[in-house]
């Protein structure tokens, strides 16, 4: 957390950041290839990654074992190398939406549930996008928000502030998209009440900020309460939402129906979004973020899945 603070107070040109700025200026290069291309390259580079980042394979070995009990080894660890393969693929994908024009894939992309989201509009008190980490976060964003009139999103700030600018930039280019942190909950309660529409990814674990645990494929997975919060202050129509890259190509955007009495029961918010994200995992499950420690939190006296 100190180096965290120390960086924030350097320039951006500080030699210290000079790797960061190479980093940049190589994936300002990817984002010129071909689509086709990144996707090529994203699976080598995927297939890689998945022998090099031994710690985090384990760690997605962990994932699905605990998630999936009924896959064999050998399906399971295939499901690794996927999701590595999917998450490199995620990380191009990005850079495409940074740098290069998304309309062509806001135009073609397949949005289901629209009718939900026009209901929530109408409604007048804004609507919260509850959301999860699959592999094309940063290109869905975009694809989500060009169905918006009034996009915000929730999002932490990256410790290195030269990675932090490229994201943000990238990101608030399109459609005047509002962003907001942990810190800005009033902020955002004011937009929302304003009409805003704001897309909440909240499906990670927080460590000590877990507040409920509630079941995500059959196991306890600690979760935040905030939505709730959000939802009830702020009087917003919540809908979960998800967004994939199918199998051939294309992509997908998928709204839910409004979840009525959201706000109301934190431990049963969670449960709902817990559920959408799971159905939809299913569906496509090397595209979840099995590499992040969905179960670092654990309830009192229950194993540790690490």
């Amino acid at each position: 957390m100190a180096s965290g603070r120390k960086s924030r107070k350097r320039a951006l040109w500080h030699p210290a950041f000079w790797g960061a700025w190479a980093l940049v200026f190589l994936l300002w290069l990817f984002s010129f290839l071909p689509m086709g291309l990144k996707q090529r390259f994203g699976r080598w580079l995927g297939r890689l990654l998945s022998r090099k980042m031994r710690s985090r394979a384990r760690v997605a070995d962990a994932n699905l074992a605990a998630c999936m009990p009924d896959l064999d080894e050998a399906t399971r660890r295939q499901l690794v190398e996927d999701a590595f393969v999917a998450s490199a693929r995620g990380v191009l994908e990005s850079v495409h939406a940074w740098w290069r024009d998304m309309t062509p894939y806001c135009e073609s992309a397949s949005v289901y549930g629209t009718e939900h989201l026009e209901e929530a509009k109408r409604r007048g008190k804004g609507v919260l996008l509850i959301g999860g980490h699959y592999s094309i976060f940063d290109f869905a964003l975009p694809l989500i928000a060009c169905k918006l009139e009034k996009p915000g999103y929730m999002y932490r700030p990256n410790n290195n502030p030269v990675i932090d600018r490229m994201i943000e930039r990238g990101r608030r280019r399109h459609f005047g998209i509002r962003p907001f942190t942990k810190r800005q909950i009033r902020p955002m309660l004011s937009f929302l009440k304003e009409g805003g529409q704001v897309w909440f990814a909240c499906d990670q674990d927080f460590g000590n900020k877990s507040e409920v645990f509630v079941p995500f494929f059959g196991v306890s997975a600690g979760c935040i309460t905030s939505p709730s919060y959000i939802a009830r202050e702020s009087g917003a129509a919540v809908i979960c939402v998800s967004h994939l890259r199918m199998p051939d190509g294309s992509y997908r955007v998928v709204f839910s129906p409004i979840q009525e009495s959201f706000g109301e029961h934190p431990e049963q918010d969670a449960k709902v979004w817990n559920r959408f994200i799971e159905a939809t995992v299913r569906e496509q499950p090397d595209q979840y973020l099995w590499l992040h420690k969905r179960f670092k939190s654990r309830p009192e006296g229950a194993a540790a899945i690490y």
